[in-house]
């Protein structure tokens, strides 16, 4: 295939097909990469800015029917260690993000049989009614297809009540891999890749800002990845005119300390540093519609992040106050609201606190 002509393609913003970005990630040298990527990402995000935030991710409980095999976080309801976290933890926890600077809780955690959509709508009301101005940035398309089934409602429904009960955004969570065959060897009890997809179409339809996001490294091919890539930037095609869609995307690699994945079916992370950039560089390429590309600095750490800012990505994420999930799998590192923008300096780079919207508020 004819390198030079996907290079023109993709700085046409032209959308490449799945066989036109697997041939790149096989083929391209990985400086044509992130030379295009980089080019790419200004035409998107000019200048020499890159953003990152400060918000506080709370896990409103562990306890999951779905047991992911690549989750360590999860537990069963008769587990000693269970929970669901109560008011006066939250209050204890927002008020410690408050007077660090942030104005954003991630509210994620397991899919509890127990928890119907009242408890998740009186809880984004109880904290709303506390702190008024908190973004609430919660949930994901796996605990709607959950609501919606135990419910007995239509995702519209389910995402009309959660926000106005106080949701101001909502996540890209679970969305893996978007293939049945991935998922169904992963997490088989998890909504399907259709349902994923089904859930943002509606977040879209309502106007809620939405990520999207991958955890790639495990079992799934190269071209997965690109089918991945080109589902998530059709559906961004979907939207309505004027609806925020998917705001931003990030890939972060699979961490398989101590997983199911590892233990019993000896699948450890193919991560490494020159493919995680492969991937950063084909995913700006691809998502021709998506103006933003978030490095994941909490599992790649500051020296891949840094050259990740100049291979497509433009931002560096939370300093995550607190993170539960892919820590339990592996990944320890952790920065604080200086070092986040020294590492961003140390790139050559400007760095800009934003909001969920990626709205920039403080330089």
């Amino acid at each position: 295939m004819d390198l030079n002509n996907l290079y023109k393609k993709a700085l046409d913003l032209e959308p490449l097909t799945v066989e036109e970005g697997t041939a790149l990630y096989h083929e391209a040298p990985l400086e044509e990469l992130i030379f295009t990527a980089d080019k790419i990402r200004q035409i998107h995000v000019p200048g020499r800015n890159a953003g990152w935030m400060i918000d506080r991710n709370v896990n409103i409980t562990n306890i999951c029917f779905s047991q992911c095999k690549f989750c360590n976080f999860c537990r069963r309801k008769d587990s000693p260690d269970a929970y669901v976290t109560s008011i006066s933890d939250y209050i204890k926890k927002i008020d410690e993000l408050v007077a660090l600077g942030g104005d954003q809780l991630l509210l994620q955690g397991g899919m509890n049989p127990d928890l119907g959509l009242k408890f998740y709508t009186d809880l984004f009301r109880n904290i709303k009614e506390l702190y008024p101005s908190l973004k609430l940035h919660a949930l994901g398309p796996p605990e709607v297809v959950f609501l919606a089934q135990k419910e007995s409602l239509p995702y519209n429904e389910i995402l009309r009540r959660l926000i106005t009960a106080g949701l101001d955004s909502f996540p890209g969570a679970g969305a893996e891999i978007l293939s049945d065959r991935v998922r169904k060897i992963i997490s088989p009890a998890k909504a399907t890749a259709g349902e994923w997809l089904d859930v943002m179409r509606e977040a879209h339809r309502l106007n809620l800002p939405t990520s999207a996001t991958m955890m790639y490294g495990h079992l799934e091919t190269v071209s997965e990845r690109i089918e991945h890539l080109v589902r998530i930037r059709e559906l961004q095609a979907e939207k309505p005119e004027g609806s925020y869609g998917f705001i931003t995307f990030i890939p972060w690699p699979f961490q398989d300390e101590g997983t199911v994945l590892s233990k019993k079916h000896g699948i450890k992370s193919t991560y490494n540093p020159p493919d995680y950039i492969r991937l950063i560089a084909v995913s700006r390429i691809m998502l021709n519609n998506i103006t933003n590309l978030q490095s994941s600095l909490l599992t790649v750490g500051k020296e891949v992040a840094m050259l990740s800012l100049h291979s497509g990505a433009n931002d560096l994420g939370s300093i995550m106050i607190e993170e539960n999930v892919v820590s339990a799998a592996g990944s320890n590192n952790r920065f604080d609201a200086g070092e986040i923008q020294n590492i961003i300096r140390e790139a050559g780079l400007n760095p800009v606190r934003r909001n969920q919207k990626y709205e920039s508020y403080y330089s």
